[in-house]
């Protein structure tokens, strides 16, 4: 038997009362009781977002609520600005392209934070452009956009800004209404602490014109029947059941904390790892732009970065992520968001030491634990 470590940016650990409540007996959601199940979740999920607004639940995972977001708020040959700045940051312009919307790419270099001012630019070049796709914390890289900067760029327009904040919700600050976020889409399988399956999707007055004159193709994504259904406490499709039923559990853990106190404890689990994987002679990908979410680390020159991450996982039962695309074998990313502690992170800490010690990387063995052990005790 072996205790299995989960490091990894989505899925991330489940708390007990999540498992337990999606244990409880099915019940049918055309009833009063799924209405008082569904009435606490999305008043739970308005709290989280920080918004007024309305927020839909999809069966779905994040990227259904991308889109959703896409083919609701733009029709064929409409044109949107997308910041690309990683993996995730490209899905943008891939899901506009299917549905005929043109997408103006903003390359951002990996590693790197879209600056506010390139967008305050493009958006004055081309007074064409109705939606800005933008991404809180980009997943591949570890890097933490300014929304609240960019969110006052796109205000000023009459562009609809859009915010992929899949891995970010619930772990680091965004004041969605504060910070004029039109539509900000996100998955259940972060720092909401759930599996995957929903998709959660918050949409203002702004936006929700577009989506009344938006031509595209759309049934089951279609947030005018999503709008409706909500009204009346309902939903248009048959719903994730049991995942919302955890849902209220995940939201009441968060909101028994408070956002401030689940924020701080995010960046204490990001603050011990980056120092950690710094003491062991691992690089920062993202030095300036660090999100609390994920860490991404350069992998030491002359070592393979898959192999290392497929020893933790699948000799030592501690799994993290490794890079993507063109940084494939060249980064490893360990997350600490969600139900994640300070001994998780020392026994991530603690594996790779051993790991990278059996690879041949010349390092002083725990150091890395020690550096996260006294940034613990600060």
């Amino acid at each position: 038997m072996r205790k299995n470590y989960l490091l990894t940016p989505g899925p991330t650990p489940l708390p007990p009362k999540v498992s337990e409540a999606m244990s409880r007996p099915i019940i049918h959601h055309r009833t009063p009781q799924f209405q008082a199940i569904l009435k606490e979740a999305t008043e739970g999920l308005k709290y989280v977002f920080q918004t007024k607004n309305d927020v839909f639940i999809l069966a779905s995972s994040g990227t259904g609520a991308m889109e959703a977001s896409v083919i609701n708020l733009l029709s064929p040959g409409d044109t949107a600005l997308s910041v690309q700045g990683g993996k995730f940051g490209e899905r943008w312009a891939e899901l506009c392209k299917p549905y005929g919307i043109n997408a103006e790419i903003i390359d951002v270099e990996w590693g790197k934070a879209v600056s506010p001012l390139e967008i305050e630019k493009r958006l004055k070049a081309n007074p064409k452009i109705k939606v800005v796709f933008t991404t809180l914390c980009e997943t591949s890289t570890g890097v933490v956009n300014d929304i609240k900067a960019i969110g006052e760029v796109v205000n000023k327009t009459e562009a609809v800004l859009v915010v992929d904040a899949i891995s970010g919700l619930g772990a680091i600050d965004l004041k969605t209404d504060e910070w004029f976020c039109d539509v900000v889409v996100s998955g259940s399988q972060k720092g909401l602490m759930l599996p995957p399956g929903l998709g959660f999707i918050s949409v203002s007055p702004k936006a929700f014109k577009l989506i009344e004159a938006s031509k595209s193709p759309r049934y089951y994504f279609d947030l005018r029947k999503a709008k409706k259904a909500i009204d009346k406490t309902d939903t248009p499709f048959t719903p994730a059941i049991t995942l919302i039923i955890a849902l209220n559990e995940a939201l009441a853990m968060i909101k028994e904390d408070g956002l401030e106190k689940v924020f701080a404890r995010h960046k204490k689990m990001a603050d011990a790892t980056r120092v950690a994987v710094q003491a062991l002679g691992l690089g920062l990908f993202a030095p300036t732009a660090a999100s609390d979410v994920v860490t991404a680390a350069k992998v030491p020159q002359g070592l393979d970065g898959e192999k290392l991450v497929k020893t933790m996982r699948d000799t030592y039962g501690v799994t993290i992520a490794g890079g993507q695309g063109e940084m494939k074998g060249k980064l490893i990313r360990i997350a600490h968001m969600g139900f994640i502690e300070e001994f998780d992170i020392i026994a991530g800490i603690s594996c790779l030491e051993k790991v990278l010690a059996q690879m041949g990387h010349k390092f002083e063995m725990g150091k890395g634990v020690r550096a996260a052990e006294e940034e613990f005790l600060k």
